[in-house]
């Protein structure tokens, strides 16, 4: 037992030497940190009883750099075997299952280098490159479209008249899912106004003809977000969450518009019918959308399908069409046609691309594109730190340019180019088209010569997880290529 004690003692010994030994470790840290911090504040000096404040040097002019400028004039001409050879190593990926495509120097207007342009393929959303060009030919860059309220047939009645506009936001403070969409709220505040006593509203949809669906659309999509049907009236493109891009929509856009603009005005939604407004109807309320040059870029950047189906109907009535899927690729084919385009191969649904009947040559698409950029069309100048060409005198195309997505940074492409294929990063304009059996790309690119090049990539049969990267392997070649 005595052993016992002793060990107990020395090991506690041990232990307080070792807490001295630690006790005065720190105090010599504490301390070598007080000398350090007394060092660097010297209190002794003026600059530490005035709070420690000093100024510093200014620092040095940074020279901006500019941001977009014109593509050089001078810049060398590809040839057809510099892009061949800059392509070889990419366009043989098995990755783009059917290939068809198009490159041109958008220069000159020549065509430098195909595979299969006029195959129809299908296209996904860059048909919108069609809808967009028909758009910037047949219609005002500020034409709007107007939804009203009218007198009903009773005098209990109002008509909610759909003019073509999916924009219209209820949202309280009147910033819905399209920037500068006309308010529910002006509608409620001027019928209000207008002294009018309804209880009941009518919804008025006969601006547009025929089917509210179209041949080749999955009825999915309507719950997947990408569609609705297309009435002339919707609030925020039918979508149940606003301001949620992909948001579910409801498979009824008008009779809700109507039922919101009831409980609005706090009356009974469930009053609200499908009719048509007595003509010499007397105006009660009115709104109107952004301008076209506007939505075009929300359709484009966004890749929004409503959007382009409503925009699509405003080129058939400009036409002389009904407002129907059947009048909008009619009107759109004759449009293109009368601008010299060769619409050969050309099957178009819709006015979207979410068909999956929809065809479109490679040929056509490029031709739209190098149209838009020829010297003489337009500056098309945008964020991606070039113009595509260096004049001056507008072309109706000039303004497609514009509406591309950039890589890596806006819309369709903002995550797209950022760990693979970074080259083309802020360098690639394109539409972007994806559905479950195809994928394509479709814009222009300025090459390391300082040269534009159009293109129209299209891959059908495979997955888009496949397709998307092999597509865009092939836009980073086009940047890298020093091709004359």
């Amino acid at each position: 037992m005595a052993r016992n004690k002793q060990n107990i003692g020395g090991l506690e010994a041990k232990r307080r030497r070792k807490t001295w030994i630690l006790v005065a470790s720190v105090l010599v840290v504490v301390l070598g940190i007080a000398t350090g911090v007394v060092l660097t504040l010297k209190p002794w000096t003026e600059e530490f009883r005035h709070g420690g404040l000093t100024i510093a040097d200014p620092p040095s002019p940074v020279q901006p750099l500019p941001q977009v400028a014109p593509a050089p004039a001078d810049a060398p001409a590809p040839s057809a075997n510099g892009l061949a050879a800059a392509l070889a190593p990419v366009v043989g990926n098995p990755d783009l299952g059917i290939f068809a495509a198009s490159v041109s120097d958008a220069d000159s207007g020549k065509v430098l280098w195909t595979t299969d342009p006029g195959k129809p393929m299908i296209p996904a959303s860059t048909a919108k490159v069609l809808t967009t060009a028909a758009a910037l030919l047949a219609l005002p860059l500020d034409h709007r479209v107007t939804t009203q309220v009218v007198t009903g047939a009773a005098a209990n009645e109002l008509v909610l008249v759909g003019g073509g506009d999916p924009t219209l936001t209820a949202q309280p403070d009147g910033k819905g899912y399209y920037p500068n969409g006309p308010k529910l709220s002006d509608l409620v505040a001027q019928i209000k106004s207008s002294g009018q006593k309804p209880d009941t509203i009518v919804v008025d949809t006969s601006a547009y003809a025929g089917s509210a669906m179209a041949q080749g659309w999955d009825p999915a999509d309507i719950g997947g977000g990408s569609i609705a049907p297309i009435d002339p009236v919707m609030i925020d493109g039918g979508r149940l969450n606003p301001l949620v891009e992909y948001s579910p929509r409801t498979a009824t856009p008008a009779l809700d518009a109507g039922r919101r603009l009831a409980s609005d005005l706090g009356l009974d939604p469930g009053k609200v019918r499908l009719g048509k407004a007595a003509a010499g109807a007397t105006k009660v309320a009115s709104v109107q959308s952004a301008p076209l040059r506007d939505r075009l870029r929300d359709m484009m950047v966004h890749s929004d399908d409503v959007l382009a189906e409503t925009i699509g109907r405003e080129i058939a009535v400009a036409a002389g069409s009904e407002a129907s899927f059947t009048g909008t690729v009619t009107a759109m084919a004759t449009t293109l046609r009368a601008a010299g385009f060769d619409t050969s191969g050309l099957t178009l649904l819709d006015a979207s691309g979410l068909s999956v009947d929809d065809l479109i040559p490679p040929r056509l698409l490029d031709r739209i594109v190098t149209v838009a950029a020829l010297p003489g069309s337009g500056e098309g100048q945008g964020n991606s730190g070039v113009t595509a060409t260096a004049n001056t005198t507008d072309h109706p195309l000039a303004g497609l340019l514009d509406y591309l997505p950039v890589a890596g940074a806006t819309g369709s492409l903002a995550d797209r180019y950022t760990s693979r294929d970074r080259a083309g990063a802020g360098w690639v304009r394109a539409k972007t088209g994806t559905l479950d059996v195809a994928s394509a790309l479709v814009g222009y690119v300025l090459d390391r010569d300082g040269r534009v090049l159009t293109f129209a990539l299209m891959s059908n049969q495979r997955l888009p997880e496949q397709s998307r990267p092999a597509l865009d392997a092939i836009a980073a070649a086009l940047r890298n290529c020093g091709c004359s």
